[in-house]
């Protein structure tokens, strides 16, 4: 492969014409959602009257494929995918790691309408909720990627979009907020005045930075408000992690044009588990399948949120109101606040159901690391690859990098590839603040997360019933 040809490129035809969906491979079932009114998993009807009704089957299909529609695949291949897969050799190349004992390769979704790997979901559920007769749909978002995306989404397919935007991000990252209402979005700091949720906070400190479960509670309590509004989702739940996996089948496509069959590492950040999911999922179906026995996958978490790393796997709500369903997932606990870090997309307390899943069953590993390592990671790729990359894809560089230079020091061979999630141009404050010297590192005490994890009112599920 020349260094002039680095990125690796695919016909808009190809784009993918199913998602994976992996449940029926687990090796062990996935746990259902249960309704926190009585710890029972949820009937239909609660779901139908909180997500759209095709996202509630999805969720639970056991069906190994799942068709995209052929009127979404068109707008897919009309705005942005397929995506490239690049090569690193500027990256390599400053590691000191230059020939083909060690390569390194990045799926990059910053080329999407709005920046990240986001779209893939938005889209679709904006498809499936114009499809259903809604006029609107209601959400959270950290660091703005997400609230942007289904903005975009929404105001394709002409439906309303209310997102409320956790205080701390919506302080730090303007640009996103702006970028919301350049596609009709309407966008609220959270906690607001605008919900019971909200002001429970709010009005004991108004300048309350906010976490994703109070955003979440807000935005299902909104969207519960009205029969033709329902909740959208951008990450934790099996559906999202469906849509995101059309990353993953492209990457293989792209990696066999280059005579890779059976990558070494596959890496990606978590917050809620979306984009690792995206990327990771296609290869975690052939492993589980014995064709990629020795294929490593690793999840990248923040040391200020490091809900796998440190969290316990058990029952909790998704919420920090206990309004959307309780999920059985690794866990800082609903009434975790996490440390307003630049990195607001991996600052959920939580992490997808699969994911607890495949960490349980051993099937991959976390890693954790500080925000001013990462933020360094991100500028040495900005300086080396060109693109300025998203706080939060900032840790699978610095995660790609530390099993690059480990690989050349045991004198092995291997083949890296990471999730390039989304650029920072909407950032540019972490990397203001770094360069200033006034980034702060900070590393989530192991009594902040007992003493939320040993809440009283965690949810107790007797799985027995079910």
């Amino acid at each position: 492969m020349s260094k002039f040809n680095a990125r690796i490129l695919l016909e808009p035809n190809k784009v993918p014409k199913e998602w994976v969906n992996i449940l029926p491979d687990l090796p062990l079932p996935i746990t259902p959602l249960i309704n926190p009114m009585d710890g029972m998993p949820a009937p239909p009807e609660l779901a139908f009257a909180i997500f759209p009704k095709e996202c509630v089957m999805q969720e639970v299909s056991q069906e190994r494929t799942i068709p995209i529609p052929k009127e979404l695949r068109e707008i897919y291949a009309q705005t942005y995918r397929p995506t490239p897969l690049h090569r690193a050799y500027g990256l390599e190349k400053d590691l000191g790691i230059e020939g083909d004992d060690i390569k390194i390769f990045y799926k990059n979704e910053s080329v999407s309408t709005t920046g990240s790997h986001k779209p893939n979901t938005a889209l679709a559920q904006a498809f499936y909720a114009k499809k259903e007769g809604l006029k609107e749909l209601v959400t959270e978002t950290g660091a703005g990627q997400w609230g942007s995306a289904l903005s975009y989404g929404c105001n394709l397919f002409g439906l309303k979009c209310v997102v409320y935007m956790v205080r701390a991000s919506y302080i730090q990252k303007p640009g996103r907020k702006i970028l919301m209402k350049a596609y009709n979005g309407e966008v609220h700091a959270s906690p607001s005045k605008h919900t019971m949720s909200g002001r429970i906070f709010y009005d004991k400190n108004p300048e309350h930075p906010g976490s994703l479960g109070i955003a979440i509670s807000e935005a299902v309590e909104h969207s519960l408000t009205r029969d033709d509004a329902r909740y959208s989702l951008g990450s934790v739940l099996n559906f999202v992690c469906l849509h995101q996996t059309i990353i993953g089948q492209e990457t293989k496509m792209q990696l066999s044009k280059v005579g890779i069959s059976e990558p070494d590492i596959i890496i990606g950040c978590m917050g809620g588990g979306s984009n690792f999911s995206g990327l990771a999922l296609p290869f975690m179906r052939d492993k589980l399948e014995g064709k990629l026995p020795n294929t490593q996958f690793i999840g990248v978490e923040p040391r200020a949120c490091p809900s796998v790393t440190k969290g316990e796997y058990r029952w909790d709500y998704g919420d920090t109101a206990k309004k959307a369903p309780i999920l059985k997932m690794h866990t800082l606990g609903h009434s975790f606040i996490p440390h307003p870090i630049h990195a607001g997309g991996l600052r959920y307390h939580g992490i997808a159901p699969i994911i607890s899943n495949l960490i349980n069953n051993k099937l991959m590993t976390s890693s954790m690391h500080f925000q001013t390592e990462v933020i360094a990671a991100g500028l040495q790729f900005a300086r080396t690859e060109g693109i300025l990359p998203a706080p939060e894809t900032c840790h699978a560089i610095k995660e790609a990098i530390n099993q690059a230079v480990l690989a050349n020091e045991n004198n092995e061979k291997k083949v890296i590839v990471f999730n390039f999630s989304g650029h920072g141009y909407f950032d540019l404050l972490a990397y203001k603040e770094f360069m200033e010297g006034n980034l702060i590192d900070f590393e989530l005490p192991s009594e902040e997360i007992s003493e939320a994890l040993k809440s009283s009112d965690m949810p107790i599920v007797d799985e027995s019933k079910f």
